[in-house]
This record gives C-alpha cells, structure tokens and sequence, in this order.
C-alpha cells in the first residue's frame, strides 16, 4: 500500500484487520528458526548492546515492546500489540514524500533465559516476501548481543522498480534500530553513527 500522505488511523486499522486471517505470502515460514531458503536476500545484523543482567533486561524490554521501530521515518501500528504468534502489526514508513504499509504477523517467540526475541513474517498486504527475527541474547562472557536475521525478496512492482532504494532502507533500519536499543540499554557508541533525531530523507 503506497500513498502520497499518511493514511488515517481507521485506514491503518483496516488494512491491519483485513489481514488477520490472511495466508503468510511466502512458503517458508519459520525459517529463520534455522536453514534459511534459497532464490531469497538474507542479511544478518548484529551489535554488542552492553555487559551484564541488567543490560539483557533492558534490550529483552526494548523488544518486547516494540522499541526498534520508534524511528522518526518508521511507526509501528501498533506498539501495544503484544508479542505473541498471530499478532498482526502494520509497518508504516515515510521515504521521500511517499508512505507506505507493510503489514506482519508474529510467526514465533523466542523466551530463554538467556535469549530472547520473535520473528514476523510478510502478508499479502506488503511490499516484500520473506521473514524477519529480532533476538537479544546475553551470552556466556557476559556481552549483550542484538541481532537481526532477515531473508526478503521484492513482490509489489514499486518495491521491484525501486529495490536499490528498498535494500537501502533495510541498511537504514537495521542501523536506526541497532541506535534505539542502545538508547535504551545504555550510551550510543561514538564511532556508530545514528539520526533518529533526523532521520528524513533528503531527496
């Protein structure tokens, strides 16, 4: 769904709820659980968010709560949606002038005591195919890792006209997210370079 101006709450709410029942629009779901598929873009994506039990509390909070999407450029519809397979959220970002929503469902959870996270899959209501995990894990030296594993192809025409710009965005995301994590758990590395305070594009 692509629009010249931000689509109305009740619009967001209608689309999200059309899709509720919706097939996944890709066959391998939950396979970011291990052997990712072929004729797919997969990307990996992870940072050392910080040391010790307080700093897993905090990044397993972040995502538990949606954290990694309250990006200027990126609105989650919406952020009380709780975690839990078959919940749907939509995706709505802003690139250029142009909106666009992309609705998911939650496929998995993932609660140890050491790890968590959850993955959500594509519905015929988005731009791409493919499946997306977001975990925190707190590992046995004690680091605090954020890692996000994808695998996505293009399925709207707009999103296979403008994949360079897509991939990009992707890029854009996983480093936007990675900062909104570390603002939460502690201080944003200074060699990492962050605009959540001014993440519009200029074009």
């Amino acid at each position: 769904m692509f629009l010249t101006g931000r689509p109305s709450d009740a619009r967001i709410r209608e689309v999200i709820e059309s899709q509720r029942d919706a097939e996944f629009s890709y066959a391998q779901v939950g396979a970011t659980r291990g052997a990712l598929p072929a004729g797919y873009n997969v990307d990996r994506h992870r940072v050392e968010l910080g040391r010790g039990n307080t700093a897993f509390e905090r990044a397993k909070q972040a995502v538990r709560s949606w954290t990694m999407f309250e990006l200027r450029w990126v609105e989650l519809c919406w952020p009380d949606a709780p975690v839990e397979p078959g919940s749907a959220v939509g995706v709505l970002v802003r690139f250029c002038g142009v909106w666009s929503l992309h609705v998911c469902r939650v496929v998995y959870v993932l609660d140890e005591p050491r790890r968590y996270g959850f993955a959500y899959g594509t519905l015929p209501e988005h731009a791409e195919t493919g499946e997306e995990l977001f975990t925190v894990e707190w590992r046995e030296d004690d680091s605090v890792w954020y890692e996000i594993l994808a695998f996505s192809r293009p399925k709207h025409v707009a999103a296979k006209l403008g994949y360079p710009a897509a991939r990009r965005l992707q890029e854009r995301f996983r480093r936007d997210s990675s900062c909104r994590l570390f603002l939460r758990v502690g201080r944003i590395p200074v060699k990492m370079k962050c605009a959540l305070g001014r993440a519009r594009v200029i074009c």
